[in-house]
């Protein structure tokens, strides 16, 4: 059955497009009052413009170096899981769908986890991860993840079997991320630090590597939308329509794997937003999916970026791990939600 999006996009395309283009407007708004917050507000206190304009060195030093790009990141990440969330949502018909759905979160967390065990453990593993690095290895973590859920699926024709050979794949790579924990403890603490997720370490280079990532996505998911319009009629109708499932399946895959590694190599595992901000754009407005992922996209930014000036203000002058907020926030919406689905009988 058509879903609602593209039932209301296709009856009155008019309103859904200027329904969309304000939202789009409003959370572009909300993204730079954010920035300008997020740059004025830290653990360290508040940094007027006025100490900026006198030529104080540290505040300088301290929102340039530090708040800018964090805050900047924080916006990327939630960019680029926002838009996986709604990729994600759309490729499996499934609105309980997220990012990491295909072992990716997993496959990064062990990645990171085996770059820290070797690290410093011989001079040949420190001069290999010196020119890889913790991210870059939690990258290809997750993309070997995802291409592990793809081997075992035989393929992206199943999309049953894809989410159960991801389930499988998480399962298993998050035990051996324990093994590699119970044999290195001392990297027990870098990892809580990793999974529970921070912006604290962003700096420019992670932020350019994220904004080419995003843009690379945008465009690929844009390019594809009209293969996940096709989808929410049902697979029979959209390959009735001369639609190529299977290698647009395979690109939205892509597309959604290079999303989540990239952000959750830079910021670690962030529980919820991209879960969260595809519901909270189709709670405001019904449209097709082209509008919807860069609605959604814009939605996670932020979403993360609020949640992340929430966690350097909340208990300043220390720091709460921007994921476990993510996961309170966005676990309690999305419990609200299915309590107001059972109220209407929708669940």
């Amino acid at each position: 059955m058509p879903s609602r999006a593209v039932l209301a996009a296709a009856f009155d395309p008019g309103r859904a497009g200027r329904r969309a283009a304000w939202l789009g407007l409003w959370l572009a708004l909300a993204g730079v009052l954010l920035l300008a917050a997020g740059t004025s507000v830290g653990s360290t206190g508040w940094t007027s413009l006025r100490d900026l304009l006198q030529g104080d060195a540290v505040a300088r030093q301290i929102v340039w170096d530090i708040r800018l790009p964090r805050s900047i990141g924080a916006w990327l990440t939630g960019a680029l899981l926002g838009l996986a969330g709604a990729v994600a949502q759309g490729l499996f018909r499934n609105p309980l769908a997220d990012p990491y759905l295909l072992g990716s979160a997993s496959g990064a967390a062990l990645g990171g986890a085996v770059a820290m065990a070797l690290f410093g453990v011989s001079p040949l593993a420190a001069q290999w991860l010196a020119r890889i690095g913790i991210t870059g290895m939690a990258f290809a973590g997750a993309a070997g993840a995802v291409a592990l859920t793809l081997v075992l699926a035989r393929g992206v024709q199943h999309t049953l079997r894809l989410l159960l050979a991801g389930v499988i794949v998480g399962v298993v790579l998050g035990a051996a991320r324990d093994l590699v924990e119970l044999a290195s403890p001392e990297i027990l603490q870098a990892m809580q630090a990793f999974t529970l997720g921070s912006t604290g370490f962003v700096g420019w280079a992670a932020c350019g590597l994220m904004a080419v990532a995003w843009s690379l996505c945008a465009l690929g998911a844009g390019m594809l939308a009209r293969a996940l319009d096709g989808l929410t009629l049902g697979e029979a109708t959209a390959a009735s329509l001369g639609l190529p499932l299977a290698p647009m399946r395979a690109a939205l895959i892509a597309v959604m794997a290079l999303a989540t590694g990239t952000a959750v190599a830079q910021t670690g595992l962030i529980a919820f937003v991209g879960l969260a901000a595809p519901h909270l754009v189709r709670s405001i407005v019904k449209t097709t999916h082209g509008r919807h992922i860069l609605l959604a996209s814009l939605m996670g930014a932020v979403l993360l970026l609020a949640a992340d000036i929430l966690a350097c203000w909340l208990l300043a002058p220390q720091e709460l791990p921007v994921g476990v907020l993510t996961a309170v926030l966005g676990g309690s919406y999305l419990l609200w939600l299915m309590h107001r689905g059972v109220r209407a009988g929708g669940l």
